[in-house]
C-alpha cells in the first residue's frame, strides 16, 4: 500500500488547518457547533483529498462515491472542506446562519452541491448509508459509501439496528468512522450513556473494526486506503479525537460543542489554531 510523502502529509495538515480557520470566520453571528467540527475536520481532509471517488464539477455523478455526515451538528467542518474542493465558492461560507443561508446550520442537499443527505436528527445517517450501499449492490455499481458518527450519537438505537443491519447483509462497500472524541452537548460521553465499547460492539454485529489515533494525518490514510477490511464484511473505523482539536481553548471542553463566542474572540482563536498547526508541522520529521 502506497504511503502519504512528508510533503502531502504538510498539505494535508494545511488544509485542515486552513478548513478550522474558515469554520471560525464562519461564526461571526456568535455561535456554532465547532467542537465536533474540529475533531472530525482531519479525517474529512484525509477523505475528500485522498479517498473518495468524486467530481466537485458534477457533484452527482452516478459513480461517485457517497460521503454521509450522520452528525449533523458537524458540519461547518464539511462546509470548510467542500468549498476547498470547489464545490462551491468560499464566499458562500461567510453566509453561514443567516437567512436564506445554503450553509445553514444542519446540512441541506437541496441547496448545496456536495451534500448527500440532510443529517441533524441523530442515529439516522447509518441507516441511510446502509440504503445507498446496498442499491449499489442491487445496480452492479462499485462506487463506496463512508459514513462518519458521533460517539454520543451513538447513544441512539438507530444506530444499532443499522449497524445489525449492515453485518447481517455483508455490506462490504460501507465504511462507519466514529469519531470519537469522549464529550457531547452537555457533558463526558462516559457520563451521560456509555456505549463503550464500539470495538466490541461493532464486532459482535459482524463488521470488521480498526481503532485509529483520529488526528494521525498517515494513520487516518492508511486506514481508509485499506476497505474493506475483510471481504463479505463492513468495516468500521474507531477514531479517538480530541474535542475541538487546533483550538487549545476549546479542546476536550464540552462547553465548545456549540461554541457562543463574541466577535473579538474569533481573531483571537484563529491566532491560536495558527499556532497549533505550526507545532503540527514540526512534528513532521
Amino acid at each position: 500500500m502506497p504511503r502519504l510523502s512528508k510533503e502531502e502529509i504538510r498539505e494535508l495538515i494545511e488544509k485542515s488547518y486552513r478548513a478550522r480557520t474558515n469554520v471560525l470566520k464562519m461564526m461571526k453571528k456568535g455561535e456554532g457547533h465547532i467542537g465536533g467540527a474540529f475533531s472530525a475536520l482531519d479525517i474529512m481532509t484525509v477523505l475528500y483529498n485522498c479517498i473518495l471517488k468524486h467530481d466537485p464539477e458534477n457533484p452527482k455523478w452516478p459513480d461517485r462515491d457517497r460521503f454521509i455526515l450522520s452528525a449533523g451538528h458537524k458540519v461547518m467542518g464539511l462546509y470548510a472542506t467542500l468549498s476547498d474542493q470547489k464545490y462551491f465558492d468560499e464566499e458562500i461560507l461567510w453566509t453561514y446562519n443567516t437567512l436564506n443561508t445554503r450553509v445553514p446550520m444542519h446540512p441541506d442537499e437541496k441547496v448545496l452541491p456536495g451534500i448527500e443527505f440532510p443529517t441533524g436528527s441523530l442515529g439516522h445517517g447509518l441507516a441511510v448509508a446502509n440504503g445507498i450501499a446496498l442499491s449499489a449492490r442491487l445496480d452492479k455499481k462499485d462506487f463506496r459509501v463512508f459514513v462518519i458518527l458521533g460517539d454520543g450519537e451513538c447513544a441512539e438505537g438507530s444506530v444499532w439496528e443499522a449497524a445489525m443491519s449492515a453485518g447481517h447483509h455483508k455490506i462490504d462497500n460501507l465504511t462507519a468512522i466514529v469519531d470519537r472524541n469522549g464529550f457531547q452537548v452537555n457533558g463526558a460521553t462516559k457520563d451521560i450513556m456509555d456505549t463503550s465499547s464500539f470495538e466490541d460492539k461493532f464486532k459482535a454485529f459482524s463488521w470488521e473494526v480498526r481503532t485509529i489515533g483520529g488526528h494521525d494525518i498517515s494513520g487516518i490514510y492508511n486506514a481508509l486506503s485499506s476497505v474493506p477490511f475483510k471481504s463479505g464484511k463492513p468495516s468500521c473505523i474507531i477514531a479517538d479525537t480530541t474535542k475541538c482539536k487546533g483550538l487549545s481553548i476549546g479542546e476536550d471542553k464540552f462547553e465548545f460543542h456549540h461554541w457562543h463566542c463574541a466577535l473579538e474572540e474569533i481573531d483571537s482563536a484563529i491566532n491560536l489554531v495558527n499556532k497549533q498547526k505550526e507545532e503540527e508541522y514540526a512534528k513532521i520529521k
